[in-house]
């Protein structure tokens, strides 16, 4: 059986995680429409993972793909670190403001949380997702036997193949185009900067297992050409992004819609990873500075939140981790179950040959 017979889908349509923007009630709407809703929970910890999906649960009861970090644990550097706030404490005075003192490691990742492993074994989401890389193969088979399948994205034909020696059930080919993180298992490597459809024709013709395209699809033609390319599935974050239940604030949803002033570009400034963003005042300013100088992920991203309220204190909203794939002008607005059966349409249409 296929994933998506295997999920239940109407459509072979995922939401993209998300973490900071996708919601409970984005994840079921979607789920709820026919396609996979997801939820970004790399910055959640246990307890706030934990509420994410039992709010979820309460308002579907189909699949949902919870999403976690498998980071390698950051290297500290205590005179890059303070280098890089002393770099930044100028910006922060403009706004009033002092930087931390020091920065802490923001986020545990996946690999080494037992703790978030026992519980996506005890709520079973349906699918959990990894990012960043993979932990213990002995922990992808222990959530498989709870009942999940198993997805791990990778960027290259070398950390797909990784992905199936470790035993997922599916490898998501996230192309240049995407917003947000690279998953890039190892952040200093070389990035051969795939496009989407190009990652997914060789995933396709070197894995056995299904792959999933991710990186700037935003309609429903763009699921059929992902599937005309070997995917299995297509998964879509941007046109999710300024759906009626976004976590992202107005100031983000304003940028998205005015993409033509503000592009979208790779930067590691604002995390101390690779990252797509819109092309904002912190992106200016990462650039400024050197973006090689930041800290590693997520140390940086700890400066990095500081520096945004410090900004939105006092009306200035172009600090914020805006991440944006390319595509960003064919964004959606309404709910997100609304967005998920309109794109569907699309699909359908565009695999009939017609207009929706």
């Amino acid at each position: 059986m296929d994933i998506v017979t295997r999920l239940g889908l109407k459509w072979p349509i995922f939401q993209a995680p998300m973490a900071g923007v996708s919601t409970p009630e984005m994840a079921a709407a979607v789920s709820n429409a026919g396609g996979l809703g997801a939820l970004g929970l790399g910055a959640a910890g246990v307890a706030g993972a934990r509420d994410m999906l039992r709010a979820t649960r309460a308002l579907t009861d189909k699949p949902v793909n919870a999403n976690v970090f498998c980071h390698a644990p950051a290297t500290r550097d205590a005179a890059k670190e303070a280098a890089w706030i002393d770099a930044l404490r100028p910006t922060f005075a403009q706004f009033g403001a002092e930087p931390p003192d020091e920065l802490d490691e923001i986020y545990r990742s996946f690999v080494q949380d037992r703790a978030m492993m026992d519980m996506l074994v005890q709520e079973r989401p349906g699918v959990v997702s990894l990012h960043f890389g993979l932990p213990d193969a002995g922990w992808i088979t222990e959530l498989q036997s709870a009942g999940n399948l198993v997805f791990a994205s990778a960027t290259s034909v070398a950390e797909g193949r990784a992905c199936v020696a470790a035993g997922v059930d599916a490898v998501v080919a996230q192309g240049i185009e995407a917003g947000g993180h690279r998953g890039m298992f190892d952040p200093a490597a070389a990035d051969a900067q795939l496009s989407t459809l190009a990652l997914v024709a060789d995933l396709q013709a070197a894995l056995d297992v299904p792959v999933v395209a991710t990186g700037g699809l935003m309609d429903g033609k763009d699921v059929e050409r992902a599937l005309a390319s070997g995917a299995v599935a297509a998964q879509l974050g941007t046109a999710f992004i300024d759906a009626d239940e976004t976590a992202a604030d107005e100031a983000y949803r304003d940028a998205l819609r005015a993409p033509a002033d503000q592009p979208t570009v790779m930067t590691r400034a604002i995390s101390g990873r690779a990252a797509r963003c819109l092309s904002n005042r912190f992106v200016a300013l990462g650039a400024a500075l050197g973006p090689e100088n930041a800290p590693e992920y997520p140390v940086a991203y700890d400066v990095g939140k500081a520096l945004n309220a410090a900004a939105k204190a006092v009306g200035e909203t172009g600090y914020g981790a805006q991440w944006a794939g390319i595509g960003a002008t064919r964004a959606r607005t309404g709910s997100a179950g609304q967005i998920l059966k309109k794109i569907g349409a699309e699909f359908d249409a565009a695999q009939s040959g017609g207009a929706p």
